[in-house]
């Protein structure tokens, strides 16, 4: 684990300030750092799996012995164009100014905390904007390695579903991270810490979330280069603004995913018990179908209301995938998945798809699992708010669709029908994207 106690001299400065170049020097970064990762290269050992692809894995001149971040008072600004392929207007921020922000980290602005520290609501005097501080705790169960990679990975990747880092702290041993200021909180604050007298998510304001996380995890799997696996796809990790838009946040554990010949990459394993696909738990061995069945979790929370692990519940219903196992083999118990807090306001042929969906994301073979792309162009078909009458998109979580009554027998597609529907969208998606390959390709060759 790389540490900060001496970040001294101007050549390990101008290292860490790489991050901040031009957007013409992103590719060159990523192209760097993919040369330097293969080069590091080390045979798996089934006894102590040792990471090969981390963000970390530099040259030791430039990030292994990076000590301290600079923290200057005048903030460094780069380009912020395009997407996913320039690094983000990150700034550095002095701790004073990030204190004078949060009101000294007073506990009426805290608006969240987990194993990296808190987060705090903060307001930044020279800009007027509204942010979300993250304070590390230097005690926690994150530390500087998670820091540094969080930094990087954030700053050479932007798009709409991953939220955006503003700036961070180095001063002397405080770490902090500055994002943009999600004012909805998590998905878990809407889903599994449902308040009382609060109105629950509608099944069209689920689904949008779901679909925006899931393009979230397209764009890290198969727009960035080279791929990232995010490795903590979980409801507290998805972010919401006022118009329940989804964005994935905490990066602190992504890494970079395999590429040339390899197909996996190893690893210690990392991430939130309920939501580790089983062969990464067994074997340290990360894909990018590791985070498929991440998501699948996450969708099974949006259908069913329940957490991935609740030991409340009793024997096997406290694994939410275990119990739900048995209910995808058996279309006429599928409603029984439902969130009784939907109280059947929902379509049933969009509920039969989205429980499809889930069962595919969740099978044990990762091979079996659809791509992420797949999923999106799954979630993509679903029936949108029109037929019950609702004039937007998605349905706004205050207002509850009309009641709508379903006979039993109406309640739920057969499975063939289901997993037909699913094959049929995911079909057109891959022939969407061979298409759109062949024409890169021909407008390639006539230049």
């Amino acid at each position: 684990m790389g540490c900060f106690s001496c970040f001294s001299s101007s050549q390990e400065k101008k290292a860490f300030k790489r991050i901040h170049s031009k957007s013409k020097e992103t590719t060159g970064v990523v192209h760097h750092r993919e040369t330097l990762l293969q080069q590091k290269q080390r045979p798996h050992s089934l006894s102590r799996p040792k990471p090969q692809h981390d963000l970390l894995s530099h040259s030791k001149s430039q990030y292994e012995n990076i000590r301290k971040v600079p923290s200057e008072g005048t903030h460094q600004k780069a380009s912020n164009k395009g997407d996913g392929q320039n690094n983000i207007a990150a700034q550095t921020f002095t701790f004073r100014e990030l204190a004078t922000a949060t009101k000294n980290f007073r506990s009426e602005c805290l608006i969240g905390e987990g194993g990296f520290g808190r987060v705090y609501k903060g307001h930044l005097n020279k800009t007027g904007k509204t942010v979300a501080v993250k304070q590390l705790d230097r005690n926690g169960l994150q530390g500087n390695r998670e820091f540094l990679v969080e930094v990087l990975m954030l700053s050479l990747l932007h798009h709409t579903n991953l939220v955006n880092l503003i700036g961070y702290c180095a001063d002397g041993d405080q770490r902090l991270l500055v994002y943009e200021y999600m004012p909805l909180g998590s998905l878990e604050d809407h889903l599994l810490d449902l308040k009382p007298g609060r109105v629950p998510l509608d099944w069209f304001s689920r689904m949008k979330i779901a679909l925006h996380a899931a393009k979230g995890l397209e764009y890290l799997h198969h727009k960035a280069n080279p791929p990232v696996i995010y490795r903590d796809m979980k409801s507290s990790n998805i972010l919401l603004d006022n118009g329940y838009n989804a964005k994935l946040s905490d990066f602190g554990l992504a890494k970079v995913g395999p590429t040339g010949d390899n197909t996996h990459v190893s690893s210690r394993v990392m991430g939130t018990y309920g939501y580790c696909a089983p062969e990464y738990q067994k074997t340290g061995k990360l894909t990018i179908k590791s985070d498929v069945y991440s998501f699948g979790v996450v969708l099974l929370e949006l259908i069913t209301g329940k957490r991935a692990v609740d030991i409340t519940r009793h024997g096997h219903q406290q694994n939410l995938v275990t119990w739900a196992e048995p209910l995808f083999k058996d279309t006429r118990r599928h409603i029984e998945l439902a969130d009784p807090l939907l109280e059947a306001n929902f379509p049933k042929k969009s509920f039969s798809q989205a429980v499809a969906i889930a069962s595919m994301c969740l099978q044990d073979d990762p091979v079996v699992r659809p791509l992420i792309s797949d999923v999106v162009t799954a979630l993509s078909t679903l029936p949108t708010p029109d037929i019950t009458g609702l004039g937007s998109p998605f349905a706004s979580p205050t207002r509850a669709p009309p009641q709508m009554q379903m006979s039993t027998e109406d309640r739920i597609t057969s499975t063939k029908e289901c997993q037909q529907e699913v094959a049929e969208a995911i079909e057109w998606g891959s022939n969407s994207r061979t298409q759109n390959a062949r024409s890169l390709a021909s407008c390639g060759s006539s230049v």
